[in-house]
């Protein structure tokens, strides 16, 4: 007997989807609240690490994320000019039968999961969000935007870094600056990119690329944040183009591409870690609206996805959705979660500060280990 009859999910990205799979699966009555109209359009490119790829498996989308995708087992780093330096074998996470990386998409991810989760029996309501949160002894009232209401048994926040579930239910952390910023564009995908390739030198902290599809890829460029207020789509493309023309190769035959975008994106690094329980009452907070961290680690999306599958297996076999559950929750969360934004933090205090002889492969293969187990 499962903890709950019925549940509501407040956002509609990946964790959230992810759990509203599960539980809708299991026979729980599943609303997900989505405050944008358009749910599927969310995002830009995403890189899904192996133990990513072991819980979208787990939902049974795996062969849909595979298709839609670009699967590869090996990361690259280069010089500047587009030299190869090294070519690393990466660490299977999910396990030997699921490759170590996809990139695709990020709306195509999302519109994969949102499928599943209507096919499930989760009822998806958009340009929808809660106003207000009541709870109950054995429930909790919803107010939502439209001034609708309902009860629940639960209530997952999966409304991201900047939460407003996370605000009612009282729990005082905002996300905080790291330092440095991104650009990121959508593009065409030359023949030769096949896998990720860093740069770690140039004119910034991080250049790369990753490829999401046949013909497709995303570039980004990591330099220390700094404020583009009122910067029109024209001023962002140039920007970037200007400093694409510190790297050679690859970046030499995307750059006209990047000229000539009105789709350059342009975004703040933030941590997040909200101290245990993530839960108050009957509302509890998952994937970044619990702990968010810079993609220096490329495990953000991971961590979510791990968040929906530990927390719908204790509701489903469990009596109750009482403290001991959540408490159960953060025992296997939790660490887990903290390591790995502490660890994408220090990566990035380590090139904010110029650290020349830092262990960076050591870090990297540590938290390798810790998410190839289960969570």
């Amino acid at each position: 007997m499962a903890a709950v009859d019925n549940a509501l999910i407040v956002g509609a990205g990946t964790s959230g989807l992810a759990l509203a799979v599960l539980l809708a699966r299991a026979g729980v009555r599943v609303e997900v609240a989505e405050i944008k109209d358009d749910a599927d359009a969310l995002g830009s490119g995403i890189t899904v690490q192996g133990n990513a790829l072991r819980v979208l498996r787990e939902l049974g989308v795996w062969p849909q994320v595979r298709a839609s995708g670009y699967a590869f087992d090996s990361l690259g780093v280069r010089a500047p000019d587009g030299t190869l330096l090294a070519e690393i074998p990466d660490v299977r996470t999910g396990g030997a039968d699921l490759p170590a990386t996809v990139g695709m998409n990020r709306p195509e991810l999302t519109a994969i999961l949102l499928g599943a989760a209507r096919s499930a029996g989760a009822r998806i309501r958009t340009g929808l969000t809660v106003r207000s949160l009541t709870q109950h002894p054995r429930s909790v009232e919803v107010l939502f935007s439209d001034g609708g209401s309902g009860t629940y048994d639960a209530v997952v926040g999966a409304d991201g870094i900047r939460s407003a579930t996370r605000r009612m239910i009282g729990i005082d952390a905002d996300p905080e600056p790291t330092g440095m910023g991104i650009w990121r564009i959508h593009t065409r995908r030359p023949a030769s990119v096949e896998r990720t390739d860093l740069v770690y030198g140039g004119p910034c902290f991080i250049a790369g690329y990753c490829p999401t599809g046949p013909d497709t890829m995303y570039a980004y460029l990591v330099e220390r944040a700094r404020v583009h207020d009122g910067l029109t789509g024209r001023d962002r493309a140039a920007h970037m183009t200007g400093l694409s023309r510190g790297y050679g190769g690859v970046w030499d035959e995307i750059r006209p591409d990047i000229a000539a975008s009105d789709r350059v994106n342009y975004t703040w690094f933030e941590s997040l870690l909200v101290e245990r329980p993530w839960n108050r009452g009957r509302v509890v907070l998952i994937g970044d609206a619990a702990h968010a961290c810079p993609p220096t680690l490329a495990q953000g999306a991971a961590q979510g996805l791990e968040d929906a599958l530990v927390l719908a297996e204790l509701l489903l076999r469990a009596d109750s959705p009482d403290q001991d559950l959540f408490d159960a929750f953060m025992d296997r969360r939790f660490d887990r979660a903290r390591t790995v934004v502490e660890s994408s933090m220090t990566l990035a205090r380590w090139q904010l500060d110029g650290v020349r002889d830092a262990d960076v492969p050591g870090m990297m293969r540590t938290v390798s280990a810790l998410v190839s187990e289960l969570p």
